[in-house]
């Protein structure tokens, strides 16, 4: 990590910083760091889980390799985490395959129904689509992706892959804290959907930190899978229940829908930022966000500016927000439009949109760009001897998705839904059989065209904030890569959106405790919003390869799990 110090950086960090106190003191590193970075010269696994984390370990410790790994490691989050995601809902994942020395993009999120249709919401007086129940489901694109990834690069049989999940499902497992919190938030939202009391909620009550959990619905679900295949889930007894159940209570969601589904394998897209290059799925994701606000920032000494400085705070959230029209405009399912991703994620657009912003005082309104054209969740990564790494993230949406639990599956569908717009000649306005714009993103890393780091950072529109800071904090700021993610965060709220609400008030700027008083006060005199916020900042893990031969581990603070390796 130490290759990419820059002593400006680290000198303009130290002497901006005026952070408030923090709950230990560390001998080492900044002092916002919760811990050291975890180093291993064979594996390495970061999840949001300890149970998912180890999992991974004992499958590349079995043999398997760094995609069987994730897939393990995902199934036993969609048990033990299910508060974020689930094969109810959608995936993604960016692969760096050694041995063909690349990149691969899975785009395994789902359709629309085929017999739902934008009348439907019209005559119905619908003006977006609701949040939960049975309209917002779209296809669970999860399981095909697992199937996707272990067909093309697996090495161990799924069986195997699924083993551990399916026994902690059958016996049981400890709740942990924050995914506790997390049950009980979404048990009060969700409790009367039709299926959910009887999967989540079996003694009356979700559960409580320390009770063991067990869903025997899903352990059975999992050896279906195990024995049958991706056939088994989209085209058998399952793929039926998810159908008729849906329909039963007043949804469009068939059976034909299930057995159409397919992921498609994409090519990731990239800018150059300091020397590095960032890699994200192309829509109908918001990847390109990221992109995109890391190339208007290049326009300007982050470094110089500092950390904990109004300057750099306020540039950050400026081209967040000039990011965020495009992808309100422009971000949805390339099937159905031609999207100016090239354009979008260009240098010479970042030049032109950096010029719009006024470095004294906050942006109320932009407008998207004009293109020469005519037209809670999860995050974990692997890593394996061979050199294979693997960024994937999966999600409900909202974190327990619709709230539709189908009789005896064990799990709850996703609501991604609810992000079309309803506003006819919309890019992303509702039509059948279409993929919704989708917020979670797999990100990595390359320099001089081989792998550096997987990483990602869960929760909705938080995300390409997130990517950006990340990287920011470790090329601008010089911080290690437990620090890049322990480091205190910001988070803008109330951009224009996918869905169809515009902008018109500058929206709302969050800060975690550890910036200053100062550097809020400051914001406020430029006309930025300051709003308390708890929890949406989102939860990082990532991967480093060092050039040295060993892998570095980071894992979020913020939730429950860790990263480990051998």
């Amino acid at each position: 990590m130490h290759l990419f110090l820059k002593k400006a950086a680290v000198t303009a960090l130290v002497a901006s910083a005026a952070f408030t106190a923090v709950a230990a003191d560390r001998i080492t590193g900044h002092h916002f760091a919760t811990r050291s970075e975890v180093m291993a010269p064979e594996a390495m696994a970061a999840t949001s889980q300890g149970l998912a984390t180890q999992v991974a370990l004992d499958v590349m410790k079995a043999g398997g390799n760094a995609i069987d790994a994730a897939i393990a490691a995902n199934a036993v989050l969609g048990l033990v985490e299910p508060t974020g995601n689930g094969i109810g809902g959608d995936l993604y994942a960016i692969i760096w395959h050694a041995e063909s020395g690349q990149l691969y993009g899975l785009n395994a999120s789902g359709r629309s129904p085929q017999s739902l249709s934008l009348d439907y919401f019209v005559e119905n007086g619908y003006e977006s689509i609701p949040q939960r129940g049975v309209l917002p489901i779209s296809v669970p694109g999860a399981v095909d992706g697992w199937f996707e990834m272990h067909d093309r690069f697996g090495s161990m049989p799924m069986p195997d892959v699924l083993a551990e999940a399916i026994h902690y499902a059958e016996n049981g497992f400890p709740v942990t804290e924050v995914i506790a919190y997390y049950f009980g938030t979404n048990a009060a939202v969700l409790q009367d959907f039709p299926g959910f009391r009887d999967v989540f909620m079996k003694d009356g009550k979700p559960p409580q930190k320390g009770d063991m959990f067990r869903n025997p619905d899903l352990a059975n679900t999992y050896k279906k899978l195990a024995s049958g295949g991706r056939d088994a889930f989209y085209r058998g007894d399952i793929a039926r229940t998810i159908g008729e159940f849906v329909q039963e209570h007043g949804g469009f969601l068939t059976y034909e829908d299930m057995a159409a589904h397919y992921s498609e394998w994409v090519d990731p897209v990239s800018t150059n930022y300091r020397g590095y290059d960032l890699w994200e799925m192309p829509p109908n994701t918001q990847g390109i966000a990221a992109l995109q606000i890391l190339n208007i920032l290049e326009q300007f000494d982050i470094a110089e500016m500092g950390f904990d400085s109004p300057e750099y705070i306020h540039h950050f959230v400026e081209a967040k927000k000039l990011a965020f029209e495009d992808r309100a405009k422009f971000y949805s399912d390339t099937a159905f439009n031609d999207i100016p991703v090239d354009w979008l994620i260009s240098k010479e657009y970042a030049q032109e949109r950096a010029q719009l912003i006024n470095p004294e005082r906050a942006g109320r309104s932009y407008e998207p760009g004009n293109p020469p054209m005519t037209g809670d969740t999860i995050y974990l990564t692997t890593a394996d001897k061979h050199g294979n790494m693997v960024s994937l993230i999966q999600s409900n949406y909202r974190g327990m998705g619709s709230g539709i639990t189908p009789t005896g599956l064990g799990f709850v569908l996703q609501n991604r839904g609810e992000l079309f717009a309803l506003e006819e000649g919309h890019m992303n306005v509702f039509e059948p059989g279409k993929r919704p714009f989708n917020t979670i993103i797999p990100a990595f890393v390359t320099k001089d065209g081989k792998p550096v780091m997987s990483y990602g950072v869960m929760g909705g529109g938080t995300q390409p904030q997130m990517h950006a800071q990340i990287l920011i904090n470790i090329l601008d700021f010089g911080m290690n890569l437990q620090e890049a993610g322990d480091a205190p965060r910001i988070l803008h709220s109330g951009s224009s959106q996918p869905t169809g609400e515009i902008m018109t008030d500058g929206g709302v700027l969050s800060l975690e405790n550890g910036f200053s008083d100062n550097t809020r006060r400051e914001l406020t005199k430029m006309g930025h919003r300051l709003q308390e916020a708890v929890g949406p900042f989102g939860g990082y893990q990532a991967i480093w390869y060092d050039e040295r031969g060993y892998y570095i581990g980071a894992s979020e603070s913020r939730k429950d799990g860790y990263a480990a390796g051998y």
